[in-house]
């Protein structure tokens, strides 16, 4: 087993257990939680700054050099502690606390070619990290979020996005009148989720900058979203369900914008 020599063994005490365990519940602006092997193995192919690793031997790899060389601090943690700050329930000894990018609405320039997906009044950590994942899988240039309700800094965020929140473009709005005029002072033709509307996601030709808005898994998108005037889509449904998961509808209409984009 190889130690690294600035992994300093600290108890529960320190100041940086204490700013995981406030992690760990819910993230903070900037901070994320990463927990696990693959996740680590992910955080490593990212420009992110690691500001701390928690190693446990008993528990972890044996070497952790790559990442001893990418962490400022390090630390060494017993399987009691480990067993206190671990959010799975079969720890895997590693834990690192990572800075998320920051992403300005000014420094974004886009083209007919691009996608923006905007999440409404999300309320689940998990969905969230899923609409991201959603959002690099289909190449889109950023997920705008509005009326927000999780934080993107949830450490589930992170095991949902399969790491993807540490290199998706996320810009949040204070209102959703901010949001609507970023997205038409771009050129954006601005498509409304909704299951109700008469117009199937078929019928435009998405040939100019492309945007969808998504709402929340209870209550839909928030009225202030129509009261901007957007073209509302639907996606038809066939069986007796009436809607689908918010992150699925998302998939769908995205990847359709984009094949019309790229003509697949």
């Amino acid at each position: 087993m190889t130690v690294h020599p600035f992994a300093r063994p600290i108890g529960a005490q320190h100041a940086r257990v204490r700013q995981l365990l406030a992690l760990r519940k819910d993230g903070s602006p900037g901070r994320i939680m990463v927990e696990g092997t693959w996740e680590h193995d992910r955080l490593l192919t990212t420009s992110a700054t690691i500001e701390a690793l928690f190693w446990c031997p008993e528990a972890g790899p044996p070497d952790i050099a790559n990442l001893a060389a990418r962490a400022a601090e390090v630390y060494r943690i017993s399987e009691k502690l480990l067993a206190r700050i671990a959010r799975k329930t079969r720890p895997e000894g590693l834990i690192s606390i990572a800075r998320v990018p920051e992403w300005r609405p000014q420094a974004f320039r886009f083209t007919n070619r691009s996608l923006v997906l905007v999440a409404d009044g999300v309320e689940y950590a998990g969905n969230l990290g899923t609409l991201i994942r959603t959002a690099d899988a289909a190449n889109a240039d950023c997920l705008v979020l509005t009326s927000r309700r999780a934080r993107p800094t949830h450490p589930a965020v992170y095991s949902a996005s399969r790491g993807t929140v540490l290199s998706t473009p996320i810009v949040e709005f204070d209102d959703i009148p901010s949001a609507a005029a970023w997205l038409r002072s771009h050129r954006f033709r601005v498509h409304l989720a909704d299951p109700a509307a008469t117009g199937t996601y078929r019928v435009p030709q998405y040939d100019g900058p492309t945007a969808f808005v998504v709402g929340s898994e209870g209550a839909g998108l928030s009225p202030a979203w129509h009261d901007e005037g957007f073209d509302a889509v639907s996606i038809p449904m066939l069986g007796q369900a009436d809607s689908l998961n918010v992150a699925l509808s998302a998939g769908i209409l995205l990847f359709e914008a984009r094949a019309r984009k790229e003509g697949w």
